[in-house]
């Protein structure tokens, strides 16, 4: 079974579902704004995911769909947020909504999609299930907003241990993965021990995802990537890479990084520098490796269900989460 088109097929069916919760209305530019990163791509996983683990349990995919809406909306907020605080300019190969129609209508843009997330999760017919996946992803929410709090705080301390970085990577990336696994198992009528399988498979797959990206950041490039390569390097951003390099650099390679890293003037030289010295003291490698690791732990999770084509298609998923080149 091939994943890449197993996986079109439903970003088909979702595509077509969840275009009603942001068309167009006034004020356009409002509107527009709003349109803009959604109607840009993206991989639509966290949907994807949803409806592969309500099938994987034997449940129907249109139980799941209004639920996979919220999913991406949710998505798609906090990415119009984190490139305004970020200071992104590409996303998707395109201009970050704050660099198209500015930022104050880039937060309203944000502020919508929120919304609109809620709208859509009202559309979950069963009451039960309405009640507490509402609760969830408030939850989810919060630990989102904490999540990229920490990110935002990282940037200014000089020392953020492992430990750190993956609470920080759970909270703002691995939660809404793991939602998406665990909401799809529930609207699904799996059983406790599924839907903790599915739990566990998505909170793996996310904090492989997370790390995976931050490891695209810095060995691909900008046009396969569509987004800024170095950013984070100037930003000072705690990625696993960073935070591996900075406790084992040591001599003439810790004086440059201090230099360098976090410097918001960095030039390209410098920004090759740094990924020089990153390679040189194995925190690529190691990121890679660890992504691996939580890819296998997903799979592993997996084992509780039943072999169903789904099931299959969620193993391939978390293979790909490692070997994606964007």
């Amino acid at each position: 079974m091939d994943l890449t088109s197993e996986l079109e097929k439903r970003v088909a069916l979702f595509s077509s579902y969840w275009q009603k919760y942001y068309s167009e209305k006034k004020p356009v530019r409002l509107y527009q704004a709003a349109q803009h990163l959604p109607n840009g791509g993206g991989k639509r996983l966290r949907p994807c995911i949803a409806l592969l683990a309500c099938e994987s349990v034997h449940g129907k995919q249109e139980n799941v769909l209004p639920f996979a809406a919220a999913l991406e909306l949710m998505h798609n907020f906090t990415l119009v947020h984190d490139d305004i605080m970020d200071k992104s300019t590409l996303r998707r190969n395109v201009p970050t909504v704050h660099v198209k129609y500015g930022e104050p209508t880039a937060i309203l843009a944000g502020d919508l999609l929120f919304a609109k997330t809620f709208a859509a999760l009202q559309d979950v017919s069963d009451l039960a299930h309405f009640k507490q996946l509402t609760g969830e992803l408030v939850h989810c929410v919060q630990e989102i907003c904490e999540g990229q709090q920490l990110d935002m705080e990282f940037q200014q301390r000089a020392t953020v241990t492992e430990h750190d970085y993956f609470e920080m990577i759970q909270k703002k990336t691995a939660v809404l993965f793991q939602l998406s696994a665990r909401g799809g198992g529930i609207l699904g009528g799996g059983t406790n021990r599924q839907v903790q399988a599915l739990t566990d498979y998505g909170l793996n797959i996310g904090l492989a995802f997370q790390i995976w990206d931050d490891y695209l950041d810095l060995s691909s490039s900008e046009t396969v990537l569509g987004k800024d390569i170095g950013n984070d390097i100037r930003n000072g951003k705690k990625t696993l890479i960073a935070v591996h390099a900075l406790s084992h650099a040591r001599g003439t390679d810790k004086k440059t990084l201090e230099t360098i890293f976090g410097n918001p003037d960095a030039t390209d030289a410098d920004i090759k520098k740094i990924l020089a010295l990153f390679r040189d003291v194995h925190s690529v490698e190691y990121a890679r490796s660890t992504a691996m690791d939580f890819s296998t732990n997903a799979k592993h999770a997996l084992e509780a269900l039943d072999d169903t084509p789904a099931q299959s298609l969620l193993m391939q998923l978390a293979e790909y989460s490692i070997q994606r080149v964007k």
